[in-house]
């Protein structure tokens, strides 16, 4: 049954062009269906039903995992299954006849623009060798709404200062052109000039954002950054790796950017993605207006 696994993961990765990450998230689904179907004496995908599907989403539910981690390896096993189908080794679907878990869709915490203003002025930029990299990451960040993931694979000419724009790769490969607005160009000109030279130690390198160690900087190490600045500015908010992204999208909505523009900044493929944030706006209003409404 691995095999068939590892067949379904070199599809994604060589004829769909999805994500290390997703492939990662997919296996791993796919692994924990393999050993929940093997539990139940099952050693082969063809006699699977709808019920081992169901049975597999109510283990997954009973170990506690949120309904959108459930309602994505699900995603997984459908497109295996008609990965299966396709190559000819089952002849049914039975992850056709299940419904997809009801998913309760949370409101994205953000910050203020304040609390925006205060977590960018975290780093020391009197520091070149660290904080005047961690100011122009921060600023890129939050000026093109970027994932963390898409951030540390910036390359150096995805980046045109002149005419003021960012080319950035998302997911499946997608291309989109971000707009960088002139804080985010001062701190990125600034790091290359003074910061940048001094962290590739006279190697090279084609990435943008570089460690300590003279290498591209991982998604872990920006990570953990962020959560260091917010915690130095104290921050008291939960903070989530998407935050700086969730607030770019959010603040656009609320000073009146249309939803179109937002959606292709972000690489949403769904609009409806994108329409979640002005959620965001409704629970503001509705706070303000119980907060000072005679009769809320």
């Amino acid at each position: 049954m691995e095999e068939f696994i590892d067949s379904f993961l070199n599809y994604l990765s060589v004829e769909r062009g999805l994500s290390r990450n997703t492939i990662i998230s997919y296996s791993q689904d796919l692994q924990s269906y393999v050993g929940y179907l093997k539990g139940r004496s099952i050693k082969s995908f063809s006699t699977t039903t709808k019920n081992d599907i169901v049975g597999f989403m109510m283990f997954r539910k009973d170990q506690k995992l949120a309904a959108n981690s459930i309602a994505r390896s699900l995603a997984a096993i459908r497109m295996f299954y008609r990965f299966l189908m396709r190559e000819r080794i089952t002849k049914t679907d039975p992850s056709s006849l299940v419904d997809s878990p009801k998913l309760w869709k949370k409101i994205p915490e953000t910050l203020s623009i304040n609390e925006v203003e205060s977590l960018l002025s975290g780093p020391n930029v009197r520091d070149e060798k660290q904080g005047i990299r961690d100011r122009a990451i921060l600023e890129t960040l939050y000026a093109t709404g970027m994932r963390v993931s898409e951030a540390v694979n910036l390359r150096l000419d995805n980046v045109n200062m002149e005419i003021g724009f960012l080319r950035c790769i998302g997911k499946g490969d997608k291309e989109r052109i971000i707009p960088l607005g002139k804080k985010a160009i001062i701190s990125i000109k600034r790091y290359l000039d003074l910061s940048r030279p001094i962290l590739l130690k006279k190697k090279e390198s084609d990435a943008l954002f570089i460690s300590r160690c003279g290498k591209k900087i991982s998604r872990q190490s920006l990570w953990k950054m962020i959560k260091h600045y917010a915690k130095l500015v104290r921050i008291k908010k939960p903070m989530r790796p998407h935050i700086l992204r969730h607030s770019f999208a959010t603040h656009l909505l609320e000073r009146g950017a249309d939803l179109r523009s937002v959606q292709e900044m972000l690489g949403h493929s769904n609009i409806s993605t994108t329409q979640l944030y002005t959620h965001i706006n409704k629970e503001r209003l509705k706070s303000i207006h119980r907060m000072y409404h005679p009769r809320p």
